[in-house]
């Protein structure tokens, strides 16, 4: 079993590591390659690309002049804890995993990226700001689907030929993301939580709130690597922030929660 989470445009690069563990990214010659690419943009470039402030085009550019491997822990992160937008403040594996769960999170959980690809949560990494729908043109393409290929559905089998539990991908990622995997390719059922919330208005239909949506997905991720769930029908005991599982609204690769 493996679940597969985005990214996060928010970074952590101060806070005090809560483990010394760490590995080494696997398709780096591919990152290597991608950043020659954005190295060569400027400012202007990545502010148009992304939409973003000039200030963090700025900030970007020097982040792309500045990425050099060989990565070591004085100048890069564990991607989990480098990551700290709402998905992984609902999963705060700072202040809830101890060592043997990031040794669980290694083997169960993958992270999404449009530099690096697939991520082990304790990949090193170097701060970095590229979606994965970015439009940029590339020697493979012209998008960064085009440029990672089939390489993301790849690693993501080999790992679950690896992973303990049952055969089956538990999606927690954005559309977004979940676009650049190839579930065809798999050979395994790909099970894709849902997160509704109630509005303010009495009797109204519970929907898709994204940033609550978002804190509830680092949620049930954390969850299942604190509790070791490794069955597809463990999955409806999640009852993390508030959220219930919901039978009538489920299907069988569509779990549904409602808080």
């Amino acid at each position: 079993m493996l679940i597969v989470v985005s990214p996060a445009k928010s970074l952590d690069l101060e806070s005090k590591l809560p483990t010394r563990k760490h590995s080494d990214h696997r398709l780096l010659d591919q990152s290597v390659e991608l950043v020659e690419v954005m190295a060569k943009k400027s400012p202007d470039d990545l502010q148009a690309l992304m939409s973003i402030s000039p200030e963090l085009a700025e900030l970007n550019f020097e982040r792309f002049q500045d990425w050099s491997p060989p990565f070591t822990t004085r100048n890069a992160r564990p991607a989990l804890l480098m990551f700290n937008g709402d998905t992984y403040l609902g999963m705060d594996a700072p202040n809830t995993f101890g060592e043997r769960d990031y040794t669980r999170a290694q083997k169960v959980l993958r992270i999404l990226s449009g530099l690096y690809g697939v991520l082990r949560p304790l990949d090193l990494i170097q701060p970095y700001r590229l979606e994965m729908g970015s439009k940029v043109s590339n020697p493979r393409g012209r998008d960064l689907y085009d440029y990672w290929g089939e390489i993301p559905t790849r690693a993501i089998a080999e790992d679950l030929d690896a992973s303990p539990g049952g055969r089956f991908l538990v999606n927690l990622a954005s559309n977004e993301y979940f676009r650049a995997v190839r579930p065809e390719l798999l050979d395994a059922p790909v099970i894709t939580p849902r997160f509704l919330d109630h509005g303010p208005k009495a009797g109204s239909e519970p929907k898709v709130i994204s940033f609550f949506a978002k804190r509830a997905r680092g949620a049930m991720a954390g969850w299942i690597v604190r509790e070791r769930i490794g069955t597809r029908s463990a999955l409806s005991r999640f009852d993390g922030l508030g959220y219930r599982y919901d039978a009538d609204r489920s299907t069988r690769d569509e779990p549904t929660f409602v808080r």
